[in-house]
Parts: C-alpha cells; sequence; structure tokens
C-alpha cells in the first residue's frame, strides 16, 4: 500500500493514513493478511514523524482493523468487513460519479459534497432507525 498526503485536506496527517486504510479494506484494495508497510517505510516515503505512524496505526489497532505482531510488523486483521462485490461496486460508482458531476456543475467543492454526503447518510440513518 502507498499512503499519501494531502496538506490542504485539514485533517491531521494521522487520520489521513487511517481513512486511507479504512477505504483501502472496504474496496478491497487491503484484505486480510496483507503486511502494511512498516512505520520506517511510510516515514521514509512521506517524510513525516515516525510517531505519526505510530498514531495512526494504534488507532487502527484499537478499531480492530489491523493486529500487530512484535517483529513482523502490522497486518490486516481477519474478519473485516467484506468488500463489495465488483460489479455492485461499478453500478455504484456509476450513479456516484454522475452524481459528481451534477454536484460539481452546481458549483460544489470537495468541502461541500462531503457535507451533503454526510447530511444524506445521517438522515437515512435516522430514519432507518425510526422504521
Amino acid at each position: 500500500m502507498l499512503f499519501h498526503l494531502d496538506a490542504r485536506s485539514g485533517m491531521p496527517t494521522y487520520m489521513q493514513l487511517v481513512n486511507q486504510v479504512r477505504r483501502a479494506t472496504r474496496n478491497g484494495t487491503l484484505r486480510a493478511g496483507e503486511r502494511l508497510p512498516t512505520a520506517r517505510e511510510v516515514v521514509a516515503a512521506l517524510t513525516i514523524n515516525p510517531n505519526t505512524v505510530l498514531k495512526a496505526y494504534t488507532q487502527l489497532e484499537s478499531e480492530g482493523l489491523v493486529i500487530s505482531r512484535p517483529g513482523l510488523g502490522t497486518f490486516i486483521a481477519q474478519g473485516i468487513p467484506a468488500p463489495l462485490a465488483p460489479a455492485l461496486q461499478r453500478h455504484l460508482r456509476r450513479g456516484l460519479d454522475s452524481w459528481i458531476r451534477n454536484a460539481v456543475a452546481a458549483g460544489l467543492d470537495r468541502e461541500g459534497m462531503l457535507a451533503l454526503i454526510n447530511l444524506a447518510i445521517d438522515e437515512n440513518k435516522k430514519g432507518a432507525e425510526v422504521a
């Protein structure tokens, strides 16, 4: 896995790393048993503080997404949620890509789109809890 950072995101570096691992497990890029890069490898690739990587890996371990094996590395845990089937993922992506094009045409930036998506998720979650 290759990590990347967005200095303009406003999100702490360790959370960017955490979110990238979360997404990679959900979309099937990372699977149970796969090894994450060592902290040393991430530090060398991104020129960040080693404590930042350790903080991200500790967060992922507390969430149960990874397990640390001293002397061996950090691995994606068994029992993580299964990724979407590729056909379903492609189908949903087509709809999402169309929505994003419409949102950009309407003048929304990334943060505006994410805010709208989060609002819709929250409202749909509340509706599901009531039903």
